[in-house]
């Protein structure tokens, strides 16, 4: 790992506004994430672990630089994500992709494979190689490159996530973030495309945020946790020790669900 951290996250807050109760008073505010704070390197996996709710997913999107935060800091490469607008956004874009939950809704049904792993190159205005890109990621994922003519219903769902996996990747990027990636997933199912992911770090050399509900899951493939609950970082550290000897009652609770003795 180089010594300067491929992403810091700095004091970073989101707020919602719900819904109004009443005519004569201000909104109610949901605090869904407050004051989360972490530096990850290359090469390294950080695990963001918590319930539903617990701002997981927040922290997810404010990363992707797809909301902006109320306060605080995102730091790719040095660069604060939420200072750049527009093509300088763009640019940078391309070092940092995520893997969603659900690969088939995150595929048109209507389009074959093979354009939708090619999506994020047009976003970045790439336009030369794309057939022999979207070849080579679908042969690092498994997949064979004669697949990008086929379509999302053609595939069972791991296949699916191997191939959202592989549009991730198409760009090169430095940083993964995968929120969720294998929780909808067969545990069989599960066991390979995590074993693809740690392959895919070694190779490429990714950072990666790994966002789960199941502590036993991100005890397998994490270098440190990250707990969360209600918005708020209850504890973080090694994995081995976040998952060995928990700190608050509620990381113990997590590990109790997942089957986990610490």
């Amino acid at each position: 790992m180089t010594d300067a951290p491929l992403l810091q996250v700095r004091n970073l807050t989101r707020r919602y506004k719900l819904p109004r109760q009443s005519l004569l008073r201000a909104p109610p505010v949901l605090t869904a994430l407050e004051g989360a704070a972490f530096s990850l390197h290359a090469g390294e996996t950080l695990g963001v672990v918590g319930e539903s709710g617990s701002g997981k997913s927040t922290l997810a999107r404010l990363i992707m630089a797809f909301e902006r935060p109320d306060a605080g800091e995102v730091l790719f490469q040095g660069r604060d994500l939420h200072e750049l607008r527009g093509e300088e956004l763009r640019r940078l874009r391309r070092g940092f992709q995520m893997v969603f939950q659900d690969p088939f809704g995150s595929l048109n049904p209507r389009r074959r494979i093979g354009w939708s792993i090619a999506e994020p190159l047009r976003a970045n205005g790439e336009t030369e190689n794309i057939t022999h890109r979207v070849a080579e990621a679908l042969e690092q994922v498994g997949l064979h490159p004669a697949d990008a003519g086929k379509y999302p219903h053609e595939f069972s769902g791991g296949q699916r996530q191997r191939i959202a996996i592989a549009r991730a990747i198409i760009t090169r990027p430095a940083l993964l973030v995968a929120d969720e990636a294998v929780s909808a997933l067969d545990v069989s199912v599960q066991a390979q495309i995590l074993n693809l992911l740690m392959d895919l770090q070694d190779d490429l050399g990714l950072g990666m945020v790994f966002i789960s509900h199941d502590l036993a899951v991100v005890g397998a493939v994490c270098d440190r946790v990250l707990v969360l609950q209600h918005g708020k970082t209850l504890e973080s550290g090694a994995a081995a020790d976040v998952l060995r000897a928990p700190k608050h009652p509620y990381t113990k609770t997590l590990l109790t669900a997942a089957g986990v003795r610490p």
